[in-house]
């Protein structure tokens, strides 16, 4: 994906709009925050979807709320050429509007790169929601990187929840400062890295972990191999690391590439490719049948009002 400046860094619900936020301080490029609730917007060009009385509103609600916007958002998006979408599919926010955004966005003929986070296997009921809008968001964007708070967990099971999401929201800033200096598949990428650790072989160890709880190794089509604290790592170092990332992946099926940033921390961390079915596709139960086979909705499910006297189910 080749990106086109001027760049909108768009923020979705809460954890969304603050990695929006962190974005655009790092890169200088404008942001907004759209959400359904006030303590997520901290800017007048900020977009609140309005659900009107409704305390707890379902991600279905939210997104025909947010239907209702939609002029507001695509006006907002029609100056900037690229749109970065940040969105956490565990909230019900991000699951519910970033589907519409990406799409609002691809109509305007925009280029458009979306970062969804997807929830802990335990948050059972948001597992099903979540991977049905990253099939949307996928549709939608020219690129997606997903990032999976479970799999970093799966493989450090002594960090806690917190922690958990201050290493992927820190490897995400670390992508996010790089993009000018690096390619992205149109593929859908997989973000792994690791937790703080002294050495980066093992910290390259364990990002590699944290990918096959995602996909498979004869997914991986491209590899973008990202080596922070590059200043205190030998070339001897980050030449064995990439050779091995090559022999893993193996060479004449994949591509390695290498970008390196200087800083206090060394840390490895992965944007990899992948073709075929990831984990993520077990989360929706119907996402097995060949979409030739299925007949489905040009627009996500929302709750819409009717004017009809029936309990919409939700």
């Amino acid at each position: 994906m080749d990106f086109v400046e001027p760049v909108l860094l768009v923020g979705i619900g809460g954890a969304g709009a603050r990695l929006a936020q962190h974005a655009g301080s790092i890169t200088g490029a404008d942001c907004v925050a759209i959400s359904h609730d006030s303590n997520d917007l901290g800017s007048p060009d900020d977009i609140k979807v309005h659900t009107e009385s409704h305390v707890n509103p379902s991600a279905y609600l939210i997104r025909a709320q947010a239907q209702m916007s939609m002029d507001k958002i695509r006006g907002k998006i029609s100056d900037y050429s690229t749109v970065i979408i940040f969105a956490n599919l565990a909230g019900k926010a991000g699951c519910a509007i970033s589907p519409l955004v990406a799409t609002a966005a691809k109509e305007e003929g925009k280029k458009v790169l979306s970062f969804a986070i997807m929830p802990f296997r335990f948050e059972k009921e948001r597992v099903f929601l979540s991977g049905v809008s990253l099939k949307r968001l996928r549709k939608s964007s020219d690129s997606t990187i997903v990032v999976d708070n479970d799999a970093i967990l799966e493989s450090n099971p002594d960090l806690t929840v917190s922690k958990c999401y201050d290493i992927t929201n820190s490897a995400i800033m670390y992508v996010v400062n790089s993009l000018r200096a690096s390619s992205l598949s149109n593929d859908v990428n997989i973000l792994s890295t690791s937790k703080d650790l002294a050495d980066v072989e093992a910290s390259l160890r364990d990002s590699i972990k944290m990918l096959y709880e995602d996909a498979p190794p004869t997914a991986v089509r491209k590899t973008m191999l990202y080596v922070f604290g590059a200043d205190n790592v030998s070339v001897g170092k980050i030449n064995s690391i990439t050779s091995t990332l090559s022999d893993i992946f193996n060479e004449q099926n994949t591509s390695v590439s290498l970008a390196t940033t200087q800083g206090g921390k060394s840390k490895v961390v992965m944007v990899t490719a992948v073709q075929g079915t990831t984990k993520f596709d077990s989360y929706d139960p119907l996402g097995t049948i060949p979409q030739e086979n299925t007949l489905d909705w040009d627009e996500p499910e929302s709750s819409i009002k009717t004017g009809i006297e029936l309990y919409q189910l939700e």
